[in-house]
């Protein structure tokens, strides 16, 4: 049977981040595979990737195993943020009822080395609570979505950055903020650190290269890092590279490394 008439193996990629930017330039190479890309929509602007693509819910659990059903899907790949347990768990259910093969490119979480100084915690709540009472200047560096979980700390300096510039006021009564989409380099993180007079990080333990400046900077400076552990999710079966993702989709060439 000739490549035009071979049936494309439909897949829905699961995104939102850097890794998945990289597996969605990898399936626009890949003529065999009809991929789309679906995005939460938690940011304004999305870079807009080189295959089909939607953005939003899919409604709970019902809603993705009637779109998988719908769509005809053959295949997903969950290449969410490691911090997107909901979503996650929302996969594996759906995959689970619709009959389809479900793989996770997962990042692998960042190791602590010579020269950190981590506090880890389970959530952000504790996160916030590990601040401490005495006044501090913090760098959070965990996205707008969680941060009024330290305005009930309101004692404490804070800087935030973001990818869209706030739509409204933050929660936090003393907070400074900087509009700008990664991946961040390492000096500029160690010199924004620097600027603001930050004696403490506090960071969600997401892995990967594309968000560990902060962690190496903060290392740097000697500055303690409250670092909040991965939620659980249900076991999946789960791999670290896009060519690993490419050879489960049966596509054995090596992908060219591209997005962001």
């Amino acid at each position: 049977m000739n490549a035009s008439t071979t049936k494309q193996l439909r897949v829905l990629l699961l995104g939102g981040t850097a890794d998945a930017n990289r597996l969605a330039h990898a399936l626009a190479g890949a003529p065999q595979i009809d991929a789309v890309l679906s995005y939460a929509g938690r940011t304004d602007n999305p870079t807009p990737p080189p295959i089909p693509w939607r953005v939003g819910g899919f409604g709970g659990v019902d809603g993705l195993t009637d779109y998988l059903r719908s769509e005809n899907i053959d295949r997903v790949v969950d290449a969410t943020h490691p911090f997107a347990a909901q979503m996650s768990a929302h996969a594996v259910e759906a995959c689970r009822r619709a009959g389809v093969p479900l793989l996770a490119l997962e990042r692998a979480p960042w190791q602590r080395v010579a020269g950190d100084q981590w506090i880890e915690v389970d959530d952000l709540a504790a996160a916030a609570e590990a601040l401490g009472e005495t006044p501090r200047r913090v760098f959070l560096g965990i996205g707008r979505m969680h941060l009024k979980t330290f305005a009930a700390h309101p004692q404490h300096a804070y800087l935030v950055r973001l990818v869209d510039p706030p739509r409204a006021a933050l929660p936090l009564p003393n907070a400074q903020v900087i509009v700008a989409r990664g991946p961040f380099d390492r000096a500029s993180d160690r010199a924004m650190l620097t600027e603001f007079r930050a004696d403490c990080v506090v960071a969600k333990n997401a892995g990967g290269h594309a968000a560990s400046a902060k962690i190496e900077a903060a290392r740097d400076l000697a500055l303690p890092v409250v670092m909040v552990r991965r939620p659980d999710v249900p076991t999946r079966p789960c791999v670290e590279s896009v060519a690993e993702v490419m050879r489960w989709l049966g596509h054995d060439e090596t992908p060219t490394e591209r997005g962001v």
